[in-house]
């Protein structure tokens, strides 16, 4: 449209230029050669407004093309500069994380450094101090110790082992607790550490062994067939001078086989040398069963399990749903994953073995224990561990073997 009106616009130029050299000419008042000189003058500025309308249409052409293009090297320059500043950024933020995660090692070392300088500092003073106050209360704890076993001061706890579901008492666990003179128990983890090492590990363990056959009598007057699980130690399976009168004395009561089951802990078990394996064996040969409790690693050799004549494990709910691992849509143990969850309990059966769920402390436990097929269950939900009182041992015969009434010995046990 704005060529159409440009050209119109020349074309009427020349017309009027003409038109009016016509009319000059014509009128006779104007010499033919001057009217013809403005016509072409007409003429010549259509013709020249029309061209410089063409350079000047040429020359915007060029100056927009230039633009363009300037704006296109602006936007490409942009571009490279928000990508210099992204880098930019991202180097300045990883430099950031560098230094700050090297701020906080720093931070870690100096603390460790503190916390270090205040150990050895603490360690001085405890070192400086007189070796004589360690001594005092080890000779403390080691004469209170002596007094409960002279004085017949060891009371014997004992806690329910209850079948699943039914929750009926099938046995219980045995504890044995030692009481000072002002009549404050004294707990395992308070004088074990001092028994040991003096011999007398096997005097508690023949005490626990003895109300424990006090209880089994009087449980049998009273027609209730129930098991006992009475702890034995490492040191009183390899004592030279104890276990044999132990294992006389077991001879003498061997009718209670059934009733007394000997548990040892997982680790002491695989601690045993020849000299406690051997002995285990003269209690089986008496009909003596044992238990391992405190199991907290089921890679298990059942065959030796089974060879060595135990018939239980404990191991705490706990640890057993921590070894559940749900693969292709069914549980299986952790450490046997070619075993269905459920078939756990009923393997150990071919072996003889029983499993005990034991610190169960919530009814949601036991459904899990339950859907693993384990028929035993003990912890704080059935009962807590109780005292028997004396006037019911008293009641329950056996008299007490002659051994127990030895004077206390003192020996070293070099590291057991």
């Amino acid at each position: 449209m704005r060529k159409v009106a440009a050209g119109l616009l020349v074309c009427a130029y020349i017309t009027l230029s003409l038109t009016l050299a016509l009319y000059l000419w014509g009128a006779g008042g104007w010499p033919a050669g001057v009217a013809g000189a403005i016509g072409a003058f007409g003429t010549l500025i259509g013709i020249h407004s029309l061209f410089s309308r063409g350079v000047d249409r040429s020359l915007l052409r060029s100056e927009i093309r230039v633009v363009r293009e300037a704006h296109a090297i602006l936007a490409d320059q942009i571009e490279q500069m928000d990508a210099r500043i992204a880098t930019a950024s991202a180097e300045a933020h990883h430099e950031a994380e560098e230094l700050s995660g090297e701020v906080r090692m720093l931070e870690d070392l100096v603390q460790r450094m503190t916390q270090n300088v205040e150990a050895r500092e603490s360690f001085v003073v405890a070192a400086a101090a007189p070796i004589a106050a360690g001594h005092e209360q080890r000779t403390a704890i080691l004469e209170a110790i002596r007094d409960a076993l002279s004085d017949n001061r060891v009371d014997l706890y004992l806690q329910p082992v209850v079948s699943l579901p039914q929750r009926r008492t099938v046995f219980y666990e045995s504890f044995s607790r030692l009481r000072d003179e002002s009549g404050r128990v004294m707990m395992p983890a308070e004088y074990l550490a001092v028994a040991e090492p003096e011999g007398l590990i096997s005097a508690i363990d023949n005490l626990l062994l003895f109300r424990c056959v006090q209880i089994v009598r009087r449980l049998a007057k009273q027609d209730r067939k129930v098991g006992i699980f009475c702890n034995i130690s490492l040191a009183s399976l390899a004592d030279e001078i104890f276990f044999p009168q132990f294992l006389e004395f077991l001879a003498q009561n061997k009718d209670l086989h059934g009733a007394l089951i000997f548990e040892l802990g997982q680790g002491a078990f695989r601690q045993r040398g020849s000299t406690e394996a051997r002995n285990m064996a003269k209690l089986a040969d008496l009909g003596f069963q044992f238990s391992l409790d405190k199991v907290t690693d089921l890679d298990l050799d059942f065959s030796d399990l089974q060879r060595s004549d135990v018939k239980f494990i404990k191991i705490s709910a706990q640890v057993l749903l921590e070894q559940l691992l749900e693969v292709e849509g069914s549980l299986t143990m952790k450490s046997m994953r070619d075993l269905n969850a459920a078939d756990f309990a009923d393997m150990t059966r071919r072996y003889g073995v029983e499993v005990i769920a034991e610190k169960v402390e919530n009814e949601r436990q036991v459904i899990d224990v339950l859907e693993l097929n384990i028929a035993y269950g003990q912890g704080h939900l059935f009962g807590q561990p109780r005292a028997i009182r004396e006037a019911i041992l008293a009641e329950a015969d056996p008299a007490p073997p002659a051994y127990l009434n030895q004077p206390l010995r003192r020996r070293a046990w070099g590291g057991r």
